[in-house]
């Protein structure tokens, strides 16, 4: 029986207009849901069920959905006849940028775009001026985007990609038609947490840059090993590439200069989104002064492109300044971090008595339970370890008890400011009688 019937009644009506039903493939999942409103940590669906949401618009909206003093900064500025003329800057990105160097030291100087994806195409093309090398390398199991040089390897097969092998690399997974062969032999794809492997790409090939989340946290919450980005930098700094690292997931999330300010390690080039405006569509390329120069550098051979007509739209920018005002101000980081040892140390309990394999990863407000033993080191440790049939079970049985999560396995789950102590203890509750009856 469909639980669902409005949803999927409005996904049907969509494909008739749009491939798939849906305008972001990855958003697409099984139970189709349609979620139509939001507020704090709470979500409701068209056939009006109410749940707890750890989605959060894929650990976007840190503050909660619909927070009063971002949507308030939102309105001001419409109420204001605020405009995007695409002459000249606009009044507001000036202020963001200046904040946003306050709140993460590591960055020295700032460029907006509307999205993640483009953040990460601009640095990838940074590293690529700079260096003069076209070869790049990014994590089997990371996301960074939708563009040539990343879309691969999210989450793949070990038929598609085979053993794990280190030192060495895995093949081009494409994720899209219509990529270059010629532009996929520049990709190179290696685990995360595996130094060897890359000191064998920069053996044989000229690398301009390396891309990846800090915390691999596509495929649920993969922590650095000790020395690892330690030896990423020392190696950047060898061989002279750039390393760059993705925290569209983990800025913001974790501390108010990102996981770079917890790890100590401070990259070339750093990529935000998602959480820098709660959710409005924004995103950041930062870091050193001299090679974000590289946008307006004086040989036009050298120079690097940045455009957008919505780059730093007066709405979305006023969101984000809001945002990094409440994040600098609010104890946000106290009130999510005590949640999550709460949900962490409660959900530990509920597994143990069970007898079955687990490990509860969590970083501040983001975790992830996998079925295996251990905490996972890399994607291949994930793919041959963990119980992903019981993973979907037990995420579609959350959901019918008003737990949202995605359902897809090993997808993270996200605490935002709005959640509270009840929150957490009524997401135990139901879980701990899920477990029972699985």
């Amino acid at each position: 029986m469909n639980a669902w019937p409005k949803s999927s009644a409005l996904l049907k009506n969509n494909e008739q207009w749009i491939p798939g039903g849906v305008v972001s493939l990855n958003r697409k999942a099984d139970p189709n849901i349609c979620f139509e409103k939001g507020l704090g940590s709470r979500v409701w669906d068209l056939e009006g069920n109410e749940y707890i949401d750890y989605q959060a618009g894929f650990a976007a909206t840190f503050l909660g959905h619909n927070d009063p003093d971002i949507n308030a900064a939102v309105l001001q500025t419409l109420n204001q006849d605020s405009l995007l003329m695409s002459a000249g800057p606009t009044n507001l990105e000036g202020e963001f940028a200046s904040l946003f160097c306050k709140c993460v030291p590591t960055a020295e100087s700032v460029q907006i775009t509307t999205t993640g994806s483009e953040a990460t195409y601009h640095a990838l093309r940074i590293a690529r001026a700079v260096t003069g090398k076209d070869h790049i390398i990014v994590m089997q199991g990371g996301y960074n985007g939708w563009h040539n040089d990343v879309s691969c390897n999210v989450i793949s097969s070990l038929g598609d990609i085979g053993p794990r092998v280190s030192p060495g690399e895995y093949p081009y997974d494409s994720l899209s038609a219509g990529v270059p062969q010629a532009h996929k032999s520049l990709v190179h794809i290696v685990n995360y947490n595996d130094l060897a492997s890359v000191e064998y790409i920069l053996k044989r090939y000229p690398v301009a840059g390396i891309l990846l989340e800090p915390i691999l946290q596509n495929v649920g919450i993969l922590k650095p090993q000790p020395g690892y980005l330690e030896g990423l930098r020392k190696l950047a700094d060898e061989h002279g590439f750039l390393l760059i690292f993705d925290e569209v997931k983990t800025g913001f999330r974790h501390a108010l200069g990102g996981y770079q300010q917890i790890c100590g390690i401070t990259p070339d080039l750093s990529t935000f989104g998602k959480a820098v405006a709660n959710g409005y569509p924004l995103g950041v390329i930062a870091g050193k002064k001299k090679y974000m120069d590289y946008f307006v550098h004086p040989e036009k051979s050298r120079r690097v492109l940045i455009a957008g007509t919505f780059n730093a739209h007066p709405l979305t920018t006023a969101a984000a300044i809001a945002t990094l005002k409440k994040l600098s101000t609010a104890g946000v980081y106290e009130h999510v971090n005590k949640l999550g040892e709460m949900l962490e140390n409660g959900l530990n309990d509920i597994f143990a008595a069970t007898g079955r394999k687990f490990y509860v990863a969590r970083q501040g407000s983001a975790f992830c339970v996998y079925f295996m033993d251990h905490a996972p080191v890399d994607f291949h440790d994930i793919v041959e370890n963990h119980d992903f049939d019981y993973d979907k079970q037990y995420r579609l049985k959350l959901i019918e008890s008003g737990i949202f999560n995605f359902p897809l396995p090993i997808k993270q789950g996200s605490i935002s400011f709005a959640h509270t102590v009840k929150d957490i203890e009524e997401t135990l509750e139901k879980t701990k009688n899920i477990v029972a009856q699985l």
